[in-house]
């Protein structure tokens, strides 16, 4: 049960901000249904044990803060670490073809 708590410790949490909510909501039912069943069961888990390495993250270049972006089929997700306080902050959801757009 010890080793069980210091696992849960080591973890990062996660909060959904207000925009990534919106964007979220905004998508169709079932796209955004796909998503959040995506996040639950690949995204999350991974995120909250491992948020930097993984087959979909990757460090977007030239962004301060530091932004990652997690791939969940023609979907990217940002989000930024605290690593100090362990929370990982999901900033915003965007269809790849207008996800990379300034």
């Amino acid at each position: 049960m010890q080793n069980r708590d210091k696992a849960n410790l080591s973890e990062f949490r996660i909060f959904e901000t207000d925009e990534f909510i919106k964007k979220l909501d905004k998508l169709s039912k079932s796209e955004s249904s796909f998503v959040r069943r995506k996040l639950d069961i690949y995204a999350y888990p991974q995120i909250r044990s491992e948020p930097f390495y993984g087959k979909n993250i990757k460090q977007l270049k030239g962004y301060s803060p530091e932004t990652w972006r997690y791939r969940i089929g023609s979907y990217r997700i940002f989000y930024v670490v605290d690593s100090v306080e362990q929370i990982i902050y999901m900033l915003t959801i965007d269809a790849r073809k207008d996800a990379y757009r300034k």
